[in-house]
């Protein structure tokens, strides 16, 4: 992903995103997939069409997304913090968490990779 392209919904973008910060996505997007920063003039014309076309689009789909524990109304409230369970030690032979796995037989209780 082009690193210059912010995410812009709640809760990453404290308030809803401006028609600036969607233009400015937009013109990000097109620039790294056209591989121009600037188009010469015979490119100009398909050039903006696209930025406005990725420009309504992004609006669209920021106005359609629904994120829970938010209110539309009253800015974003994120949802309650809830405490996290210890997950229990995996059973020998089986893939732990990590990416790792319990031996079993000869080398009990080893971490193979």
């Amino acid at each position: 992903m082009c690193r210059s392209i912010k995410t812009l919904r709640p809760p990453v973008l404290p308030e809803e995103a401006t028609e600036d910060d969607i233009r400015a996505a937009a013109l990000q997007y097109v620039r790294k997939v056209s591989g121009f920063r600037a188009p010469a003039a015979h490119n100009r014309e398909v050039f903006d069409r696209a930025v406005e076309a990725v420009t309504a689009a992004t609006a669209e789909l920021l106005a359609g997304i629904e994120v829970r524990g938010a209110s539309r109304t009253s800015g974003v409230s994120r949802a309650p913090a809830t405490s996290q369970t210890p997950v229990p030690a995996p059973e020998s032979g089986t893939a732990t968490a990590t990416g790792t796995a319990t031996a079993t037989a000869a080398g009990e209780g080893r971490r193979i990779r």
